[in-house]
């Protein structure tokens, strides 16, 4: 456990102790953003835009400071620090827009990437010499770092604004799965032709933006990709501090892509709760298991918000290695209006809409999942070539 006198970076102490559950570091990896030896000198002398949010901090076994803290401790010049969704301390609801601001503690402009702008816009990176990007991912399609990713990516080739990613380990980095977006459905919550779990950290991914020419008019970035130490992709590691408001540890992130397709759906993912992304439940359905959504830290307004809600507990489920979709399908048969339980923006999440009619048309799981496998195995394939650490 890292001791709260250590915790000395001023965004932290104010709101620590509400808004993240510290655990002991995974043993021997190093996420990139601790590799000071290596990045540091690229940064010297220049103006510098960073992506970060809160969960950007660089460890040592005494202590945590956060990325910016550290950069100005060494005296680099930041111009510009880029949030993604939830803002910069990470406090925000999912999908909130929020605007851009100065920085009450250092005075440096932060500009919202989930606000009027979703891309940089030329003007942020006129006087910039590089970006940094820190921002922690969880390795699925619709987690919108990755959109994130992409866009400052693709700003920075447009604006020849070479551009240095501080790898993080993927905590679902161990596996690949799910059905492969479709163009008809792509968009913010997912622009790239990949499974729903890829199995890469941003890191990689980036290298697959630029090597796949996913960009606009198959533009590149000029990338610099600092490493994780001592990782793999069957690493047990798990997060230092939440991603984001509603995955507040190891157990939510791990069920988060299987449990995400239901936020297009009337089940609850137990947003209000302390529960988050840790089970599911309806008021229609029946168990022993329930709760009530009320507001709280990430949720100001939960779907069904004061109902009793009856379900499945998944607190305790076993660590998963695939998708799973008994959970989905089971509600659905449940469900008593089932014209109802998909909405028109489940293909958002899902990527396709063979998911919701497989379901609907009474397919086995064992089915479903054999329809994914064509296109996974050629994403697979794509996926090796750029592999930073063994698999």
């Amino acid at each position: 456990m890292l001791p709260f006198r250590f915790l000395k970076n001023t965004f932290l102490l104010g709101f620590i102790i509400s808004l993240y559950t510290i655990i002991p570091l995974a043993a021997q990896v190093h996420p990139g953003a601790q590799d000071l030896n290596t990045y540091l000198p690229m940064l010297k002398g220049k103006k510098i835009g960073v992506v970060a949010h809160a969960a950007s901090q660089v460890y040592t076994e005494e202590k945590a400071v956060h990325l910016i803290d550290t950069l100005r401790s060494h005296g680099i010049e930041i111009i510009t620090i880029f949030a993604p969704e939830h803002g910069f301390r990470s406090r925000e609801d999912n999908g909130a827009l929020i605007r851009d601001e100065i920085d009450s503690l250092t005075q440096i402009p932060i500009i919202s990437l989930h606000g009027k702008n979703r891309k940089p816009r030329p003007e942020h990176l006129k006087n910039i010499d590089a970006i940094l990007f820190d921002l922690q991912d969880v390795g699925a399609r619709f987690y919108t770092y990755l959109s994130t990713l992409h866009l400052v990516m693709e700003a920075c080739a447009e604006n020849t604004t070479p551009m240095i990613i501080l790898d993080r380990p993927n905590p679902n980095g161990h596996y690949v799965d799910g059905p492969v977006m479709e163009d008809a459905y792509k968009g913010y919550l997912g622009k790239h032709n990949i499974p729903i779990v890829h199995g890469l950290t941003l890191g990689e991914f980036a290298k697959m933006i630029n090597g796949e020419k996913w960009l606009i008019n198959g533009i590149q970035t000029e990338l610099t990709v600092i490493k994780n130490k001592a990782y793999s992709h069957q690493s047990n590691y798990e997060l230092p501090l939440r991603p984001s408001p509603n995955l507040p540890n190891a157990q939510a992130i791990n069920l988060y892509p299987s449990l995400c397709l239901f936020e297009q759906t009337p089940v609850s993912i137990g947003r209000g709760t302390e529960k988050q992304f840790q089970g599911y439940g309806h008021p229609s359905f029946k168990g022993d298991y329930s709760f009530i959504p009320q507001p709280n830290f990430g949720a100001k307004k939960p779907k069904l918000e004061g109902e009793k809600c009856w379900g499945e507990d998944l607190s305790n489920h076993p660590k998963l290695n695939r998708l799973e979709l008994k959970w989905l399908m089971k509600a659905y048969a449940d469900f008593p209006d089932k014209e109802n339980f998909f909405s028109a923006r489940f293909v958002k999440l899902s990527g396709t809409k063979s998911l919701e009619n497989q379901i609907q048309n009474g397919w086995t799981e064992k089915a479903i999942r054999a329809s994914w496998e064509p296109q996974l195995a050629e994403f697979k394939e794509v996926r090796k070539k750029y592999l930073l650490y063994p698999n």
